[in-house]
Parts: C-alpha cells; structure tokens; sequence
C-alpha cells in the first residue's frame, strides 16, 4: 500500500505543498514525484512529468513564452532531477536519469544520463 498523496488543487491551480500548476488539463504527474515549493508549470502546450522525477525549489516550467513567442510540451522523463531554481523552456525534454543544476537555464533538450548547469545550460558530464 503506498502512502503517496495525490496533489489537491485551489482555485487558482496552487498544490496543498504551494507549488502550482496552469492548464491543469494538459498537465501529466508521474507517481512518486517530488516538487519543491514555489514552483510554477505552466502546461498551455502541455507539461509531462514521468516517474520518479525530483523537482527543487522555486524552478519555473513553462510550455509557452510570450517573451520569444516559442511554445511546445516539456517533458520530465524517468527518474530525472531538477535543481533549485531552474528554468525549462518550452519544447524541452530532460532525458532520464538525467540532472539539471540548480539555477540553470534549459532551453535546449538534456539527453538522458548527462549533467547539465549553467545559462544557457550546457552538458558538465555524464552519469555512470
């Protein structure tokens, strides 16, 4: 028997653990995901988070930007990891098992495996 609680919702898309969600409909939640406080995923185009998948504090997912006008589904696969404060643009998938550092700024796809840091986030290593 598993002792996950699925996330409730207010009004305005904010989660019982104050992180929140846009576009509720075209948002996908793995099972036993983790998702810092102060997060925002904003799911316009859709937002994808698989299994296993650990979000930090504070990270800002978005489908669409208005800033650059780009849009597209974001996807979280498998057992990957997102620091503090990072921020995934839209299109962007983050491979599994893959890391990305704290502060970083994703705008480009993480292959599965690797590290990424940095604005823009550029590969550090690979995972073994």
């Amino acid at each position: 028997m598993s002792n996950l609680v699925e996330p409730e919702y207010d009004d305005y898309g904010w989660t019982q653990w104050h992180w929140l969600v846009r576009y509720r409909e075209k948002f996908k939640l793995g099972k036993n995901t983790q998702i810092g406080a102060n997060t925002i995923i904003d799911a316009m185009h859709g937002v994808d988070i698989e299994d296993d998948v650990k979000i930090g504090f504070g990270c800002v997912i978005i489908s669409n930007s208005t800033i650059d006008n780009k849009n597209g589904k974001v996807v979280l696969k498998k057992n990957c990891k997102i620091g503090s404060n990072a921020v995934i643009m839209p299109g962007v998938t983050v491979g599994e098992n893959a890391v990305v550092g704290a502060l970083s700024f994703v705008n480009k796809n993480v292959p599965a495996n690797t590290v990424y840091v940095g604005i823009p986030a550029k590969e550090l290593n690979k995972r073994v």
